[in-house]
C-alpha cells in the first residue's frame, strides 16, 4: 500500500473478483459466454449506471412515501425496507440465482456493525432531510458529501486533490449556497403575508439543512468505512448487502419502538383507511428498490473508488432534480434553476479532474498527500492502513 492512490482503484477489484491461491481446473473449459460477462462486471459503466437508476429510484420512492402522507415513521420503514430486501435475496439464494456467505456473528460483531451502524445513521439522516426539502434541494447538497469523501481518502488512501478538483468543490458549496437562498426566498415570497406562517416555513427549511449537513458527515464516514471493510474482509457484494440488512433490521426495530409514536391515533395518521393499502405497498415497493441500490452501491465502490461512487450520484442530480419538479410540485424559480445547473456543472468539471488526474503525471497536485506529518500522525496512518 505504499502507493495507495495508484492501486486504490484495483485492489478491490483484485479482492473481490477472485479467491486467494485458487486456480481452475485445467480440464474445465470455460464457458463461452463467461469471459464478455466478467468484463462487463469488472467494467465501471454497468456498476454506475446502475446505481444512477436505483438511486434514482430509491430517492423518488422515499419522497412519495415520506411526505405524501404525512408518514413520520422513520425507523420502521427502514425496518420495512432492510426486512424486504433480506427475504428477496433470501429467496434468490434459495433458488440458486445469487449466493453469499452465511452469517457469522464474530464477523458481524468484529467487522461489519460499525459500518450498519453508520448505514442507518446515513439512511435514517436522508429521509429526515428528504421531509424537510425538496429533492431538487437534497440532491444539491448531497454533493457536499463529495468534498468529505475525497478528503477522506487522502488522509486514509493516498488519495490527492488537484486544483480543477478544488475548483468544482467550489462549484459545488456555491450550488448548494444558491439553492439554500431560493428556498428562502421562495418561503418569504409566498408566505411573507403571514410572519407566522413564514418563521414556520423558513424553520422547517433550516431542520431540513441541519439533517442534511448530519447526512453528509454520516454518508462520507460510511462510504469509506465500507471500502475499508470490504477490502479487509473480502466481501462480495451481495455478502455486503446481507450482511448490512441483517444487522440493521433489530437496531431499526428498537428504535422504532422506543423513539417513536405508536398511539393509535398517529397510526391513523401514518395509514389513513383509504390510503393504507396504497402506503403498504409503497412501502414495500421502497424496499425492493432498497435491494437493487443496496448491491449496485457495493458494486460501484468495489469496481471504482469511494469517490467515484459518490460523484456518480451528483451526477444524476438533473434528473432527479427534473423528478422533484415534475412528480412533487418543487418550486420553479431562476435561483433553484441556476443551482441545478451550477450544480451539474461541478459535477462534470470534477469528473474531468479525475479523469486528467488518472491519465496523466500527478503534476499540479495541491500539497494534499505530500504534507509532512509528525511520527504519530504517520503511525496513525500506517495502522489505519494495515
Amino acid at each position: 500500500m505504499a502507493d495507495g492512490k495508484k492501486t486504490d482503484d484495483y485492489e478491490l477489484r483484485d479482492k473481490g473478483g477472485s479467491s486467494k491461491g485458487y486456480e481452475p481446473p485445467m480440464s474445465t473449459p470455460r464457458p463461452a459466454g463467461s469471459a464478455p460477462i466478467i468484463a462487463a462486471t469488472n467494467s465501471p459503466v454497468f456498476p454506475v449506471l446502475s446505481y444512477c437508476g436505483s438511486s434514482i429510484l430509491m430517492t423518488v420512492t422515499n419522497k412519495y412515501v415520506l411526505s405524501g402522507f404525512g408518514f413520520n415513521l422513520n425507523f420502521f420503514l427502514l425496518a420495512v425496507q432492510s426486512i424486504v430486501c433480506v427475504v428477496a435475496i433470501q429467496m434468490c439464494k434459495s433458488s440458486g440465482i445469487i449466493t453469499y456467505r452465511d452469517f457469522n456473528v464474530d464477523e458481524a460483531r468484529k467487522c461489519w456493525f460499525p459500518v450498519s451502524l453508520l448505514l442507518i445513521g446515513t439512511i435514517y439522516t436522508s429521509t429526515k432531510a428528504l421531509q424537510f426539502l425538496s429533492i431538487p434541494v437534497y440532491t444539491i447538497f448531497k454533493n457536499l458529501t463529495i468534498i468529505l469523501i475525497a478528503y477522506g481518502e487522502v488522509l486514509w488512501f493516498g488519495g490527492s486533490v488537484s486544483g480543477m478538483a478544488l475548483f468544482s468543490f467550489g462549484l459545488m458549496v456555491l450550488s448548494s449556497v444558491i439553492a439554500a437562498w431560493a428556498d428562502i426566498q421562495h418561503a418569504l415570497q409566498n408566505y411573507g403575508h403571514s410572519e407566522t406562517e413564514a418563521s414556520a416555513k423558513v424553520s422547517t427549511l433550516n431542520a431540513g439543512y441541519m439533517w442534511m449537513m448530519f447526512n453528509c458527515i454520516c454518508s462520507a464516514a460510511y462510504v469509506l468505512g465500507m471500502r475499508k471493510r470490504i477490502k479487509l474482509t473480502n466481501f462480495k457484494d451481495f455478502d455486503t448487502m446481507f450482511y448490512n440488512n441483517v444487522l440493521s433490521i433489530p437496531i431499526l426495530l428498537v428504535s422504532s419502538l422506543l423513539l417513536e409514536n405508536w398511539s393509535s391515533a398517529n397510526i391513523e395518521i401514518n395509514f389513513p383507511p383509504l390510503q393504507k393499502n396504497r402506503i403498504i405497498l409503497a412501502m414495500i415497493f421502497s424496499g425492493l428498490s432498497s435491494v437493487f441500490i443496496s448491491y449496485t452501491s457495493a458494486w460501484c465502490v468495489r469496481v471504482t473508488s469511494s469517490t467515484t461512487y459518490s460523484m456518480v450520484g451528483a451526477l444524476n442530480k438533473l434528473p432527479i432534480a427534473l423528478s422533484g419538479l415534475i412528480f412533487f410540485d418543487a418550486p420553479i424559480t431562476v435561483p433553484s434553476v441556476s443551482a441545478i445547473g451550477v450544480g451539474f456543472v461541478s459535477g462534470i468539471v470534477y469528473t474531468l479532474a479525475k479523469v486528467k488526474q488518472s491519465s496523466g503525471p500527478k503534476a499540479g497536485i495541491l500539497p494534499t498527500t505530500s504534507v509532512p506529518m509528525s511520527a504519530s500522525s504517520q503511525s496513525a496512518r500506517d495502522s489505519f492502513k494495515s
